[in-house]
C-alpha cells in the first residue's frame, strides 16, 4: 500500500488525491463531531467553506429539517443552531436531520480531498472501523485538517495509527512519504487521552474558549463502528445513501 500524509488542506491539490481514496482527519473536531452526528441517527452532512456559503446551503435544503451548525476561533456561530461540539449532536437533536457544517478547518479538508474516488471521514473515535474499511486500497491519501494550514500533533497521531493498524495487515512493507514516516513513528511514542489532547496546541485553545469538556469524547478510540463516506460534498453512512 502507497500512502502519503498531507499536514494540512494547503498542501493538497488535485493530483495529490486523483486516483485514490482519502481519509480526512479532524481530531479536535470536525471528524469527532460528524462520526456522533451520524451515530446518533443524522441523515447526513454537508461541508461547505463559508459561513455564507452554509447559510445558503441551509435555505436551499430547506429548514425544517436542517441544522446549520459551525464554528469560527471554536466558538458557535452566531444564529447557528448548533456549534462543532460532539456533545451537542445528540439523537435528541440530530435524528433524522440534515446538518450543514462549516468549520476553521475541517470543511475545508473535504473540500481539498473531494476529487478522490472515495473521501473517508476519520477521528479517533472511529479508526478501527475505518482501518478495516481500507483493507484492500492499494493507494491511499490521509489528509490531515491541521490548524489554520500547520501541523496539528492531534491530527497527526490519528493518522500514525492509522498507518500503524494498516501496516499489521500488510505482507509487504508500506510505502510511506516523509510525513508518513514521521506520524507512523509518533504513533509510536504517545498513547491518546484527555491529557494528551489537552497538551496540544488545538486542544490548549479549546480550553482556553471553555470547551475543554470536548476533548473527553474527541478522545473516545473506537466509540463507534462507523466509517462515514462523502460523495459529492455529502457525508453520510453507506449503508444511508440510497438516495443517490
Amino acid at each position: 500500500m502507497t500512502i502519503d500524509v498531507f499536514f494540512s488542506p494547503a498542501a493538497v491539490d488535485e493530483p495529490s488525491v486523483e486516483g485514490r481514496t482519502a481519509v480526512v482527519i479532524d481530531v479536535i473536531r470536525a471528524t469527532s463531531t460528524l462520526v456522533e452526528a451520524l451515530a446518533n441517527g443524522a441523515r447526513a452532512i454537508f461541508p461547505t467553506v463559508s459561513t455564507e456559503e452554509a447559510v445558503k446551503l441551509a435555505s436551499s435544503l430547506g429548514r425544517e429539517d436542517t441544522l446549520l451548525c459551525g464554528e469560527r476561533k471554536g466558538l458557535k456561530v452566531e444564529g447557528f443552531d448548533l456549534g462543532n461540539s460532539p456533545s451537542e449532536f445528540s439523537a435528541a437533536v440530530v435524528e433524522g436531520k440534515q446538518l450543514v457544517m462549516t468549520t476553521t478547518n475541517g470543511t475545508r479538508a473535504f473540500v481539498a480531498a473531494e476529487g478522490a474516488d472515495k473521501v473517508i471521514a476519520a477521528s479517533f473515535m472511529n479508526l478501527a472501523a475505518v482501518a478495516e474499511a481500507l483493507n484492500g486500497v492499494h493507494d491511499l491519501a490521509i489528509v490531515c485538517s491541521g490548524r489554520e494550514n500547520r501541523f496539528s500533533l492531534d491530527d497527526a497521531l490519528c493518522a500514525g495509527m492509522l498507518i500503524r493498524t494498516l501496516g499489521e495487515g500488510e505482507e509487504e512493507e508500506l510505502e510511506l512519504n516523509d510525513a508518513g514516516r514521521v506520524v507512523r513513528d509518533l504513533a509510536s511514542k504517545y498513547t491518546v487521552d484527555v491529557e494528551f489532547l489537552r497538551s496540544t496546541a488545538a486542544g490548549k485553545a479549546l480550553v482556553d474558549a471553555g470547551l475543554g469538556g470536548d476533548l473527553e469524547l474527541c478522545a473516545s478510540v473506537d466509540r463507534h463502528p462507523l466509517v462515514p463516506e462523502m460523495r459529492e460534498r455529502r457525508i453520510s453512512l453507506p449503508l444511508q445513501t440510497g438516495e443517490d
